[in-house]
């Protein structure tokens, strides 16, 4: 959502400070697929609880993004696993943001430094 509709490179990552340093958001699952949590939900006969807080109702960008990500999924299966191992192998010096890498004093010879 951010990279489409935010304009910035982020995620919310498996163990958040908040931005006011006095409060963590874990994540436990963070790293199981929505689908793998269906099916053991399913196996495990536990309600589905739909959630109209999250941004899962029809027609809002979360959705259309998902319909997205599903849709390449798709075609090229793996696709959201490599998304989501990029946010864990991430270069600054790849990136364009000049506050993670110093492209103005980038000199020939001079080795990656990310």
């Amino acid at each position: 959502m951010n990279l489409f509709h935010g304009g910035r490179l982020a995620a919310m990552p498996p163990k958040l400070l908040n931005e006011d340093g006095d409060l963590f958001v874990y994540r436990p699952l963070a790293f199981v697929s929505e689908a793998d949590c269906e099916a053991f939900a399913q196996a495990m006969n536990y309600p589905i609880i739909p959630c109209d807080l999250c941004g899962s109702q029809e027609g809002l960008q979360r959705a259309q993004v998902k319909k997205l990500l599903d849709d390449w999924e798709a075609r090229t299966p793996g696709r959201r696993q490599i998304m989501f191992r990029s946010l864990m192998n991430v270069r600054p010096s790849h990136l364009a943001d000049p506050s993670l890498f110093d492209f103005t004093g980038l000199m020939r010879g001079m080795p990656d430094q990310s």
